[in-house]
């Protein structure tokens, strides 16, 4: 199927990805991992649940820990221009016939919660409580030194119909994976804040979330991380990488949290600002599309992922494969 053209002018204008929540079974293990591991700073604590932020971002929060039975991922967040895009916001999914829930959340202006088409949780919100800056806080910099959240990826069942969909809402493709014996896609990654992605999607059982991705300053970063977590009780935890991407050109390393949700610590991929920016295709069984130095991914990264919270999940409608590590 061919790509939709770009929709330059959308119903409401989202600016970028904001947050992901995700429930956790032991929070003093994950605090660990994400705060003396990583390097996210602690914004705010309560007996279940931790709010953290990365170096660079003023807004109160990027990812929410929150404690609970069983481990799943819940709503991604999406920040809008403002309460008019909001209002258009929650419009627009009414009358798809998609759930709209006004919510109360902390440190959050109005915000609703939704679904897409596919099961994917939503939330959506125009203002976000706002802290000092800490980026020249040298002295709090630890860990992989992890500056913002950068995108989400997710496994999704029907890749067009997910791409047309977050199309019509103005995310514009910058790379993909065609299947080239049936024309489908079979990976698509698309962007609001001139970045490779905001959001992609990796054709497989879902909807699930395949990762959620921080931008670091350099690769040297992703080594210093690697050294930690080889030497610290985190061995296990390493799944892929480190390496860069041929899509994107990112240089990458995936690690999994104490729960499994995955993490990639991602830079260097390029900027996509140009409304005509023409979207990159790759075969799928280029042996440098997964990595620009041939190393293919392992079957864990195609098959494992996250539950979203009361989705139901289902095959994949496309049955091609990448190449996959033995």
């Amino acid at each position: 199927m061919p790509l939709p053209k770009p929709n330059l002018h959308p119903p409401f204008n989202i600016v970028r990805l904001s947050h992901v929540e995700l429930a956790v079974t032991d929070l003093a293990k994950s605090r660990a991992f994400y705060v003396d591991v990583l390097g996210l700073q602690v914004t705010d604590e309560t007996a279940d649940t931790i709010y953290l932020r990365a170096m660079e971002e003023r807004g109160h929060h990027c990812i929410v820990l929150k404690k609970a039975a069983t481990a799943e991922a819940r709503d991604l967040g999406f920040k809008v221009f403002g309460d008019e895009d909001l209002d258009k916001a929650a419009h627009f999914f009414k009358q798809k016939g998609l759930p709209v829930e006004w919510i109360e959340r902390p440190y959050q202006s109005r915000t609703f919660r939704t679904r897409d088409p596919q099961g994917i949780p939503l939330e959506f919100y125009s203002k976000m409580d706002r802290l000092p800056p800490i980026h020249q806080k040298y002295a709090l910099y630890r860990g992989v030194k992890p500056l913002r959240i950068d995108h989400f990826n997710c496994f999704s069942p029907n890749v067009d119909d997910a791409v047309a969909f977050y199309n019509e809402i103005g995310f514009r493709v910058t790379e993909y994976t065609a299947d080239e014996e049936t024309g489908r896609l079979w990976a698509a990654w698309t962007h609001r804040k001139g970045g490779v992605h905001d959001i992609a999607f990796t054709n497989g059982r879902g909807p699930r979330l395949h990762h959620t991705a921080f931008w670091v300053p350099t690769p040297l970063n992703i080594i210093d991380l690697l050294d930690l977590m080889s030497t610290s009780g985190w061995l296990a935890n390493i799944e892929r990488g480190p390496g860069r991407h041929g899509i994107s050109n990112a240089f990458f390393l995936y690690v999994r949290d104490p729960d499994n949700h995955r993490i990639e610590i991602y830079c260097s991929d390029y900027q996509t600002v140009d409304p005509d920016l023409e979207p990159i295709k790759w075969d799928l069984k280029d042996p440098q599309r997964q990595t620009l130095w041939g190393a293919p991914a392992p079957r864990s990264w195609f098959e494992e992922g996250s539950q979203f919270a009361d989705a139901e999940t289902v095959e994949p409608a496309l049955k091609a494969q990448p190449i996959i590590a033995p």
